[in-house]
């Protein structure tokens, strides 16, 4: 087994295979763990093989620590979107690799001067600058003309949902040399089961847009990885999570939750995945070809969820709970969470 050992408490784990795969073994399996700032939990993430190989290299196992700030300086571009729950992402990112001596530019979709950017975490894009990262704007489609010739060392794309927003991004990095595409995909593509939690190599949507970059990325890349979030936490975040319970509860307002309460999520602190980021970029062999579940080792109930808050802010919560159609609300709309049971886990939890 080999450790990698980074400045704070995270490390990186990943050993040889107990079994042979049915297809060749790109990198070896990898398990990230990293106490999480909220809530006592970690963040763990382990594929459970290689999705999508296109190599013959095999992995043979040995012993060694290699300390993280000895790692290799690299440029890096963050294809941001502008919106949703994935924009923090980008944003701890690249303040994770700025703080790890890394270069930076950040290129979020569409106007700086637009109302989108008033709101986090755009509006705190100045810790990044002052930082020394470099802030852009424009279309991906004309990623080469928006950093004007700028070259990289590795591109993470934060942005697409599907091929046709993600594959001028991939087509351009790679006529441009860059080494390492990385690709934050989502853990809402995987089909329903009978049998949770949710573990990668689990039957995903084929016509899921999310899918379709996956493998686009893993056909022209030999060094890729993909990350699947599910809810992302954290300071920042322009799209209600915690921060939504917290509200009513330090207002000493009721927590209404749609159905039982009962159902079952998975939250994961932004900081904890923008240091598992970080890491694949430092370590491009050990993230190279996996996909990852990126996700807390421990469900959280959506009752447990106001409680875990109530108890984080030293206050107590009254939950009322309801059914969404018999009062005609659209709980999309009026709760953070989805109304359902959506379990997603490790392939090593």
């Amino acid at each position: 087994m080999a450790a990698l050992a980074s400045s704070s408490s995270s490390s990186l784990l990943f050993s040889s295979p107990p079994t042979k795969f049915p297809s060749p073994s790109l990198c070896p399996p990898l398990r990230l763990s990293l106490p999480t700032s909220f809530l006592s939990s970690s963040l763990s993430l382990s594929p459970s093989f290689h999705a999508y190989p296109t190599s013959s290299r095999r992995y043979s196992a040995s012993s060694f620590t290699i300390r993280a700030s000895a790692a290799e300086k690299k440029k890096v571009l963050i294809v941001n979107t502008n919106s949703g729950g994935h924009a923090v992402i980008g944003f701890y990112f690249a303040k994770e690799l700025l703080g790890s001596g890394h270069e930076v530019t950040i290129f979020t979709v569409g106007e700086e001067g637009s109302d989108k950017m008033k709101k986090p975490p755009f509006n705190r894009f100045s810790e990044i600058t002052s930082a020394g990262g470099k802030t852009v704007w424009g279309d991906p489609a004309d990623v080469g003309k928006v950093v004007a010739g700028a070259t990289f060392d590795v591109v993470l794309d934060n942005n697409g949902k599907d091929l046709d927003t993600v594959r001028p991004v991939v087509d351009w990095a790679k006529s441009s040399g860059v080494k390492q595409f990385l690709f934050i995909s989502s853990a809402g593509i995987y089909k329903p089961t009978d049998e949770p939690p949710h573990v990668e190599g689990d039957v995903v949507k084929a016509d899921a847009g999310h899918v379709g970059v996956e493998k686009y990325v893993a056909e022209v890349f030999s060094s890729w990885a993909v990350f699947r979030p599910q809810y992302m936490i954290g300071s920042g975040n322009n799209k209600d999570c915690e921060e939504w319970f917290f509200d009513r509860i330090v207002r000493k307002r009721p927590v209404p939750i749609p159905g039982s309460g009962m159902q079952l999520t998975n939250i994961a602190h932004v900081r904890d995945l923008s240091s598992m980021l970080t890491l694949a970029v430092e370590k491009p062999e050990a993230a190279c070809c996996n996909i990852f579940n990126c996700v807390s080792d421990r469900a959280v109930t959506l009752d447990g969820m106001a409680k875990l808050c109530a108890a984080a802010a030293g206050l107590p919560v009254e939950i009322v709970h309801y059914d969404p159609k018999a009062i005609g609300i659209d709980a999309k709309k009026a709760f953070p969470f989805r109304n359902m049971v959506i379990i997603i886990m490790t392939s090593s939890s």
